[in-house]
């Protein structure tokens, strides 16, 4: 570290030092230095020049007050709930887990891939029907047969546009 020079101001002695020397002595980045000048934290002096005392002050205290939540009431509040928020997200996602891991959940898209092979298969034999009877009752007339499966059609087309 390198004190760059010592100003009277006010009175007081200033000790400057460089943005680099700076960062390595609070362990901050460029970036960071940055926007601890923007929001009034690092003291600024001129090109590369800062303000090392009433920098590292400024600096501590903003560390205190992050290590404290210090804030308004309503601040305070709300990031409680916000913690609280996040916190039951969690524990939401770690029961849907273990239940899963349980055998207690299951995907949807699997529940509804096994009804629909279930239903097709249902569907399949329901038109089976009646060329079976046909090949057993070798007595039955063409017609009958016929009947028998536009009836069985016409009820899965009704089940197939059933909102219920």
């Amino acid at each position: 570290m390198k004190i760059i020079d010592q100003l009277p101001l006010e009175g007081k002695p200033i000790t400057q030092i460089g943005g680099q020397d700076l960062c390595e002595l609070l362990d901050l980045s460029s970036g960071a230095l940055s926007d601890l000048k923007k929001r009034g934290i690092a003291v600024h002096l001129g090109h590369d020049a800062y303000d090392l005392a009433a920098t590292v002050g400024n600096y501590t205290r903003h560390l205190r007050s992050l290590a404290a939540n210090w804030g308004s009431a309503d601040q305070a509040a709300q990031l409680t709930a916000e913690r609280a928020r996040l916190l039951k997200g969690q524990a939401d996602a770690q029961a849907l887990k273990n239940s899963k891991l349980r055998g207690e959940l299951v995907e949807a898209v699997e529940v509804e891939r096994k009804w629909s092979d279930l239903l097709r298969g249902v569907r399949a034999r329901l038109m089976a029907v009646p060329a079976r009877l046909r090949a057993d009752l070798p007595d039955l007339d063409a017609a009958t047969t016929q009947a028998m499966d536009r009836a069985i059609r016409d009820a899965l087309t009704e089940l197939g546009n059933d909102d219920n």
